[in-house]
């Protein structure tokens, strides 16, 4: 079924869905996680998996799933140690993205992640003795506001400095400075950020999360004020081109 041009559905039901979702997520996600922040937002939290300890998010962090991209955090023991994924206040995570640990990631305040990055800190197998698993593992650190464009790799041993880009479809193979915007394979800098210019974060946004979120109710209250269940049923059963 094609998706509608607009979202029909009742306020009413909008928030019934919302509970739910926040259900899921003290119900199934909480108790995976060492630790889950507070102003936080998991959308779609049935397609949001999680393996292993160590695992946690900040504040106000936003995780978008969807059915076909799910967003998958795993940690793995070995007989050496075994991993942590550390995810900073009001980070970002898009559809797609995988962060695989068995040492240690961390995500900085207000980064984001677009769709379909990959993070590792490992190997995963060694390289002349491809039975032995996990291999060479070296930790990553994303500094703050740091944004990894669509379809990234990030491997082992690399730090990305503060409020640093990196273009789409780029592989990390080594650290890049702060402040630069870096691309390609392997990404490398391509320009520097213009100081002169003011950066706004995530941060500026979600610190105030709760005065936020009750300003985003009373817009969806009015966007939606027109919505009837009748109307979003037949929108379901029998689309039309004009929705």
């Amino acid at each position: 079924m094609n998706r509608l041009r607009r979202d029909h559905k009742p306020y009413a039901l909008k928030r019934i869905l919302n509970f739910f979702e926040r259900t899921w997520v003290e119900r199934f996600i909480r108790p995976q996680l060492d630790y889950l922040g507070a102003g936080g937002m998991i959308m779609k939290p049935w397609h949001f998996k999680l393996f292993g300890d160590g695992i946690r998010l900040g504040e106000a962090v936003h995780v978008v799933t969807s059915r076909d991209r799910t967003v998958r955090l795993t940690t793995w023991a070995h007989e050496h140690g075994s991993g942590e994924i550390d995810v900073g206040d009001y980070a970002l995570l898009c559809p797609g993205v995988r962060i695989d640990s068995a040492t240690s990631i961390k995500i900085g305040k207000s980064t984001m992640l677009a769709a379909g990055v990959y993070v590792t800190d490992a190997d995963w197998h060694g390289i002349y003795d491809r039975t032995r698993p996990i291999g060479t593992t070296r930790a990553v650190i994303l500094e703050e506001n740091v944004w990894i464009g669509d379809g990234c790799i990030v491997c082992k041993g690399v730090t990305i400095g503060a409020n640093t880009v990196v273009g789409a479809g780029s592989v990390v193979t080594k650290s890049l400075p702060a402040n630069v915007i870096a691309a390609g394979n392997p990404a490398a800098v391509i320009k520097q950020l213009d100081g002169s210019q003011p950066l706004v974060k995530r941060e500026d946004l979600l610190a105030e999360h709760e005065k936020l979120n009750s300003e985003v109710t009373l817009l969806d209250q009015a966007l939606r004020k027109n919505n009837s269940w009748l109307k979003w049923l037949r929108t379901v059963l029998a689309p039309r081109p004009d929705e």
